[in-house]
């Protein structure tokens, strides 16, 4: 089968950073669906994953977790799908990636691919939408029946693919007040759009232009980039007794101690947890990602897509990771097709 793949971990800038390789097609035992896959997403796990390090694989090496197919065979303890299903989700990193012709996933983390939506729309869900249901339902404790609303959230990184349908679900589904942030004309019309009642620059004082709208402080603080740049600033910003979530890892220190006397919490999210240590509810993201489906059927959110990039090849592929790592990306990078 073809595959996108890397023996070594390069600068996107070289060609051998992704590379087209043949593989064999694996087959599908226990848990597992094998789906031909239909379309991926890119996101910016991919080029973490694939930035230059001193390491050689031995065998190629698939990365993409973001996927949506047909499956084409089921294992012997499968219980939720069938062959024939079209189905979408993210995958898990521990694991061989989608970026292939065939790829085998746990059924206990795949839903069934929205009917409203083509293939490569639906690509451009799973990993956003696990990460930013987790997040604001499951880490910050938001209801997911509009018990919080009115209560409001600062999505610092709007324009982004999690921000992206971050702020669909804070709005549509939990009802809050949404303050998305974004640095251009283009992502701060883009995030209007998804449904964010105000809009501000990361870049400039938040605090002074939340105020100047009127907004003293914010229940909830979702971090989506650069959280050794904006921890001190959502520190200030919090209610007491908020809550800030981050899905980005820190480089340096964060000083906790801000927190202390509004007695905010914080909190950690990455939606590869319950795959990578097999957690005991690892079906939660099955029911997650058929929530997200029914969701987008009945037209309370919708796709995040940004931009389809044409076929599933190295050279695609590396454009996308090329895209993503200039940082101004708005929505999901998909491709589609062999």
């Amino acid at each position: 089968m073809k595959a996108v793949a890397l023996m070594r971990y390069l600068a996107i800038s070289d060609p051998e950073s992704l590379i087209d390789v043949e593989l064999e097609k694996p087959d599908a035992d226990g848990h597992d669906l094998l789906v031909k896959i239909e379309a991926i997403g890119i996101n910016p796990i991919d080029t973490k994953v694939r930035s230059p390090k001193d390491q050689v694989e031995k065998t190629p090496r698939v990365l993409g977790w973001d996927a949506s197919g047909v499956v084409e065979a089921v294992g012997s303890k499968v219980t939720l799908f069938r062959p024939g299903d079209a189905v979408f989700y993210a995958g898990s990193i521990t694991r061989q990636g989608a970026n292939s012709e065939y790829h085998l996933v746990d059924e206990r983390i795949v839903g069934k691919k929205p009917k409203s939506l083509d293939f490569s729309m639906a690509a451009a869900l799973p990993l956003t939408s696990i990460t930013a249901w987790e997040a604001l339902f499951s880490r910050l404790r938001v209801s997911t029946s509009g018990g919080d609303s009115g209560k409001s959230v600062l999505v610092i990184g709007g324009a982004g693919g999690v921000g992206s349908i971050a702020i669909q679900l804070a709005k549509k589904v939990a009802r809050l007040e949404v303050i998305a942030t974004a640095s251009r004309p283009e992502s701060g019309n883009w995030v209007k759009k998804l449904g964010a009642d105000h809009v501000i620059n990361h870049f400039g004082d938040m605090l002074a232009q939340l105020v100047a709208l009127g907004i003293d402080a914010v229940d909830y603080v979702l971090i989506l980039n650069s959280i050794d740049r904006h921890f001190s600033t959502a520190a200030n910003i919090i209610k007491p007794q908020g809550a800030i979530c981050s899905i980005v890892e820190n480089e340096r220190p964060l000083p906790v101690e801000l927190l202390k006397a509004k007695s905010v919490s914080f909190h950690w999210e990455s939606m590869f947890t319950r795959s990578s240590f097999c957690t005991s509810d690892m079906i939660a993201q099955h029911v997650i990602l058929s929530t997200i489906a029914d969701l987008v059927d009945a037209t309370a959110i919708g796709t995040t897509l940004g931009c389809n990039l044409g076929l599933i090849n190295a050279k695609n592929v590396r454009e996308a990771h090329r895209l993503l790592e200039k940082g101004r990306v708005i929505g999901k990078l998909t491709l589609a097709g062999f």
